[in-house]
């Protein structure tokens, strides 16, 4: 097999080896599009915001990990939509009408988002990464390469997240701690608070209309009013 390659290559001419490595680097960005999907752009934020909502609602399995999975999906498409274009209008389409190199359409499309991560990211959290790799101060967040950009990107978005978190588990939590108050004060201590408490939770989330405010809140947080 590695004597195959090594013929192919020698018998094609430099433009064509070229060609086949871009192709090459190409499929392994399509590899890693999971990735790219998790670690940059909102997708973090919002998965982790409905699982910390369904974890203080104490309702188990309920929605199935399919539905929040499904929702951060969509919700991220949304999110992003505007990048998606951005990119598609100043990187694929230009390399579809052979306007541009394959080369200029990397870093075309790595332009929006990088905007995009770098609107997100705590000056703190860039200055950790930029510090430790040992970089000038970049002049503008287009020099930012995106291996140092993606983590602070990512910590940036986990701490907002675990921020929106503690904020939900707060009236739950009081809740909890009341109906453990009653029980004991009843003497029914054999009973779990969990129990009796998840009614009223659900309760208030529903009167609340919870799902609206957290879908508010999450693109409250990339799109403020």
């Amino acid at each position: 097999m590695t004597i195959l390659l090594i013929d192919v290559f020698s018998s094609a001419d430099t433009d064509s080896v070229t060609t086949s490595v871009q192709l090459l680097l190409l499929l392994t960005v399509l590899s890693l599009a999971p990735s790219i999907l998790i670690l940059m752009t909102s997708f973090t934020r919002i998965l982790i915001v409905l699982s910390f909502v369904r974890t203080s609602l104490a309702t188990q399995t309920m929605p199935p990990n399919q539905v929040l999975i499904g929702l951060a999906l969509f919700m991220t498409f949304f999110i992003m939509a505007p990048t998606f274009q951005q990119v598609n209008e100043e990187a694929l389409q230009p390399l579809f009408n052979e306007e541009i190199n394959l080369d200029e359409a990397y870093e075309n499309a790595g332009r929006p988002i990088k905007e995009f991560m770098a609107k997100h990211t705590r000056q703190k959290d860039l200055a950790l990464f930029i510090n430790y790799a040992e970089m000038d101060e970049p002049e503008s967040i287009y020099d930012i390469p995106l291996t140092t950009l993606v983590p602070a990107f990512a910590i940036s978005e986990l701490k907002t997240a675990f921020q929106m978190g503690f904020m939900i588990f707060v009236p739950f939590l009081v809740i909890d701690m009341a109906v453990a108050s009653v029980l004991m004060s009843m003497g029914m201590m054999m009973l779990p608070p969990v129990m009796i408490s998840l009614p009223f939770k659900i309760l208030l989330f529903v009167l609340v209309d919870g799902w609206y405010l957290i879908t508010h809140s999450l693109l409250d947080g990339f799109f403020p009013l």
